[in-house]
């Protein structure tokens, strides 16, 4: 089993551009797990880990079992406001990705980490919720749904700070999760966030009040990940 991570910066990139990154690195391990069907254990080859972290211009995306209704913005308003907005193949309803956010793609072939899809989302939740705490922020699950929220005991207050959206096929990992660390929140008004018409949405400028050092952020999510996966991230 390989559990080393290839990680890389893609920056701020288009949606599509990304997606389509994703899937060309999806499809070389699954075509490398196609060829391993037919030889005998000794000879496999191993499969490969990545791990992308970026930045989106503003864009919305549903995942395939999300509510149009969850859109609260029409065609030609997300034009003047120059909001994209994609139909994707994750499990989710709708959210907001924008600069200052941290998008984190994992492609993660399971089976080297003798990982379920349940067990791996709560990895991606425990390192935002560690990462978090570092900076002084408590942060947990919500019952009955996936991300990293605040204040979950005082329903007024509750907010969301990580949204998590992942598909996975043959034990192989795609999307992921989207960490407002200076993400500006106005954008979320234009949906009702992951389907929820009664909680609000947050990020780390908000919570501290002042502006975060994004690579200061990534660097330690990645040590995070990588501790909580017992995976070398190169």
């Amino acid at each position: 089993m390989n559990r080393t991570i290839k990680y890389k910066d893609l920056g701020l990139i288009d949606y599509k551009e990304a997606w389509d990154y994703q899937e060309t690195l999806f499809n070389t391990i699954l075509s490398t797990k196609n060829q391993n069907r037919d030889l005998p254990a000794e000879n496999q080859l191993p499969t490969s880990n990545h791990l992308l972290f970026c930045e989106h211009p503003h864009v919305l995306t549903i995942g395939k079992s999300g509510s149009e209704n969850n859109l609260l913005i029409d065609e030609q308003l997300m034009q003047q406001k120059g909001i994209s907005y994609y139909r994707i193949n994750r499990g989710g309803d709708i959210t907001y990705h924008g600069p200052g956010q941290i998008v984190g793609y994992p492609i993660l072939d399971l089976e080297n980490y003798s990982l379920g899809l349940k067990n791996y989302i709560r990895i991606l939740e425990e390192a935002v919720i560690q990462v978090l705490a570092e900076s002084g922020i408590k942060s947990e699950r919500f019952p009955g749904a996936t991300g990293v929220w605040l204040d979950v005991n005082e329903a007024d207050k509750t907010r969301k700070i990580c949204a998590i959206g992942v598909r996975a096929s043959r034990h192989i990992t795609m999307h992921g999760f989207a960490f407002n660390v200076n993400t500006t929140l106005s954008y979320y008004q234009y949906i009702n966030p992951c389907g929820f018409i009664d909680k609000g949405v947050t990020s780390m400028e908000k919570e501290l009040g002042a502006r975060q050092d994004m690579n200061q952020v990534k660097k330690l999510l990645k040590a995070k990940l990588g501790s909580l996966l017992k995976a070398e991230i190169i």
